[in-house]
């Protein structure tokens, strides 16, 4: 066997000319980063403009180099242009193509600029850009719970703890945690973009440039508050992609809590909603089988968000200051992450537009297990007087005759209730009815029909001005 069949065989079929072809493979970047070609081509502009003003290039060449990029822009969205893996990224692909339509005068475009902070302020812009996106998604959804809310301020069901009943509630009240946790979301959308609003372009490859920059001129067009403070920390930085990464993570955890929801509150057991078949799926061997995939995918995807958070944050986790080849790992879990985000949140806003909701079934399961035990510890309290511990012991005791008896508490005859305390009245049972329950929950925040409606209109008047 000859060395150059040896060497094809110790690298494998794959890498038929050795390791240069292995070199290769795990050092291009263009097979994903080509998706930051619009933010690179932004960033080439303004730097161009910029040296152009600054007198470090000419005019005729800034022109040049606008019209080539803009000559690329055009071919890149028209399916025209021709990425190579031998130019390794985005960047150097751009750059050479811009050479060929323009001659020497590309060349002159990197002056005072390094693939670091060129990459950095793509990126960034990348970032920035999705976060804007997700914002908007997130404001759909709130939209749609509010919705919901509104119109099921008055719908009773039960609310749980361990999934096991505990006191009832209203659905509109439940709709309206989700809007609570998902604007917790979009206020972390908000925070992140104000940290990450300034630019690294003018960093150079670590050290700044000695050539007379305006790195406030370049900042302003691409649209960052500021240009970065220093250099080393400007191209060595991903907090920006670690913390788009932890709001998805959080943002799909909620989205998991929900899905979980629709899985059990759509099973036969429960009945709670129905989704249509937009968002079902049949079975193949049991034709009554209705499965709500569509949820069920939607939690399962949070693990992969998770995983890419996981996955940067040990990339980063033993890096020298400043860029290491290391980052190249940033892009795909960002890309990832956010293209899993963003339909998980279509998918859900659609869900929660979609599903029928069974005011029936929600009704009848909120009286069941006696989930105004509660309200009759209470009632003992305000009554009678009784010490709340007192009360709840003799609240027990009522819920195990009930128990014994197989009725719910508002079955049970006053005589049965005078026999657990003689100082219990008639107008007990009030309070044992389930509507009366959530009305009596009037408390700032609570599930009263009328304070959900207060809560609706705050946030209504918020959503409008986010």
């Amino acid at each position: 066997m000859d060395d150059s069949k040896a060497s094809n065989q110790m690298w494998g079929g794959r890498f038929a000319s050795g390791p240069a072809a292995i070199m290769e493979a795990i050092n291009a970047s263009i097979g994903f980063d080509r998706k930051l070609y619009a933010q690179d081509i932004r960033g080439s502009l303004a730097h161009s403009e910029m040296l152009a003003k600054t007198g470090i290039i000419s005019a005729a060449d800034q022109e040049k180099i606008a019209h080539g990029l803009n000559t690329i822009l055009k071919e890149i969205e028209d399916g025209r242009f021709k990425f190579s893996t031998r130019l390794e990224d985005i960047h150097m692909n751009i750059e050479a193509r811009l050479a060929e339509l323009i001659g020497p005068a590309a060349g002159r475009l990197h002056t005072a600029r390094s693939r670091n902070d060129q990459v950095a302020v793509d990126f960034r812009l990348w970032v920035k850009d999705e976060l804007f996106r997700v914002a908007e998604a997130l404001k759909g959804l709130i939209g749609a719970f509010l919705e919901r809310a509104e119109e099921h301020a008055s719908t009773v069901m039960p609310g749980f703890t361990h999934l096991q009943t505990a006191q009832p509630v209203t659905f509109g009240h439940h709709c309206m945690a989700y809007v609570e946790m998902f604007s917790r979301d979009l206020s972390r959308v908000r925070d992140a973009i104000g940290r990450m609003d300034e630019s690294p372009l003018g960093a150079a490859a670590l050290a700044g440039t000695g050539f007379p920059i305006d790195r406030h001129m370049t900042a302003r067009a691409l649209g960052f508050r500021e240009p970065t403070r220093n250099s080393l920390d400007s191209v060595s930085d991903r907090d920006y992609a670690l913390e788009f990464l932890g709001i998805a993570a959080i943002c799909a955890t909620h989205l998991s809590r929900l899905a979980e929801e629709i899985v059990i509150w759509s099973t036969p057991q429960f009945g709670f909603v129905r989704l249509s078949d937009q968002f079902s799926t049949g079975s193949s061997i049991m034709p009554q089988k209705k499965n709500p995939d569509a949820a069920e995918l939607v939690r399962a995807k949070t693990g992969r968000v998770n995983g890419h958070l996981v996955g940067l944050l040990t990339v980063m986790k033993g890096l020298p200051l400043t860029y290491s080849k290391d980052m190249q790992e940033d892009k795909e879990a960002v890309f990832d992450a956010a293209e899993t985000l963003d339909l998980m949140l279509a998918a859900m806003t659609g869900m929660v537009r979609d599903m029928t909701v069974n005011v029936a079934a929600m009704k009848k399961a909120a009286g069941s297990g006696y989930s105004t035990a509660t309200d009759l510890a209470d009632w003992l309290v305000r009554r009678l007087g009784l010490p709340f511990r007192e009360a709840h012991h003799v609240t027990g005791r009522a819920v195990a005759l009930a128990e014994q008896k197989k009725v719910g508490l508002e079955k049970l005859s006053l005589e049965d209730l005078r026999a657990i305390h003689p100082g219990i009245e008639d107008d007990v049972f009030s309070v044992l009815a389930v509507q009366n329950s959530v009305k009596s929950r009037s408390s700032f925040g609570g599930t009263a029909p009328a304070e959900v409606r207060k809560q609706v209109r705050y946030w209504k008047k918020r959503l409008a001005k986010a």
